[in-house]
């Protein structure tokens, strides 16, 4: 064997050892610190849970594996939780007086947050606001809907529309998780399968997914958003978004331009349609002199609301 092909002989050798050898670690050796700090943990589970003042079966398997599947995929879900908590602060004082004043049990507001987690949103079947309306249940209870009012996006009006809409199907079932369930896929619904399935507690009807997950949905928000901490959401008071504050205006004329109308009132019309979303174009007809409460941001609040 000549000496150039003993040299390649040694350097084909040496690089097949090297391809054999063990691959070296590049993390530190694992320690307990070290398993704690990337362990993902299951979210803890409480051993008793109400929703709207009626008992969670939590001791039955399915009733703890749904609640389980809900606390995780939302505790997991870091961004959307932590917006959530912050919105929760400006808004939950708005609806919390509502459902207390139409006699809708306070934790109705996690069924909002479950819809819509607090934003003005459009689903893919045309479902608008906080409180996912369609349109023709949105006229039933009452809400304007047009080309230049939509209440849907009101969440005042909203929510006092959901409030009707979940005592008349307390009314029909006699328990508030029903009334929940029905929100989601219709009193009509709801009958159908109470009547195949002869059972008319919510926990022990079988539902097709969507259903079958939503109230256990909003329990879970309940749980997590009254006790953020236990689900590792920090955050500092001044952290979360602040009360808006407004003064308000009765318009019972036509409104040629609500730019113009927002900066002959100190504002803009961004700021306009962030405290009114339900203002839908840019101007109003009003052809049948209807009033309408506008509201307008607190001289100063929008450049000092986090000074407070």
């Amino acid at each position: 064997m000549s000496k150039h092909c003993l040299f390649l002989f040694i350097i084909s050798l040496f690089v097949l050892c090297c391809a054999n050898a063990p691959a070296k670690q590049d993390s530190i050796p694992a320690n307990n610190n070290q398993q704690e700090r990337l362990s993902i943990v299951h979210p803890p589970l409480p051993n008793e849970l109400s929703f709207a003042n009626e008992p969670v079966p939590i001791q039955n398997f399915d009733t703890r594996e749904s609640l389980a599947r809900e606390l995780t995929v939302i505790t997991y879900w870091h961004a959307s939780m932590i917006y959530t908590l912050q919105l929760a602060n400006r808004f939950f004082p708005v609806i919390e007086p509502i459902l207390k004043e139409e006699g809708v049990p306070d934790d109705f507001k996690y069924l909002c947050v479950a819809e819509s987690n607090l934003q003005q949103l459009i689903s893919p079947a045309r479902a608008v606001g906080f409180w996912q309306f369609l349109e023709g249940t949105a006229k039933e209870f009452g809400l304007q809907v047009n080309a230049e009012i939509d209440e849907r996006y009101h969440i005042e009006k909203s929510t006092r529309a959901a409030c009707a809409y979940l005592k008349k199907m307390y009314q029909r079932y006699g328990t508030w998780a029903l009334a929940a369930a029905s929100y989601n896929v219709g009193g009509n619904n709801i009958d159908r399968y109470i009547q195949v399935q002869k059972e008319k507690n919510y926990y022990d009807l079988l539902l097709p997914e969507e259903t079958g997950r939503y109230v256990f949905r909003a329990i879970a928000f309940k749980q997590i958003m009254t006790r953020p901490e236990d689900y590792g959401f920090l955050l500092k008071q001044e952290e979360l978004f602040p009360l808006l504050e407004w003064d308000e205006l009765t318009v019972n004329t036509a409104i040629e331009s609500w730019a113009d109308f927002a900066a002959t009132h100190g504002t803009n019309y961004k700021i306009l349609k962030y405290f009114n979303p339900w203002l839908r174009h840019t101007s109003l007809t009003n052809a049948k002199k209807e009033s309408y409460i506008i509201k307008i941001p607190k001289k100063g609040w929008r450049e000092n609301a986090y000074d407070k």
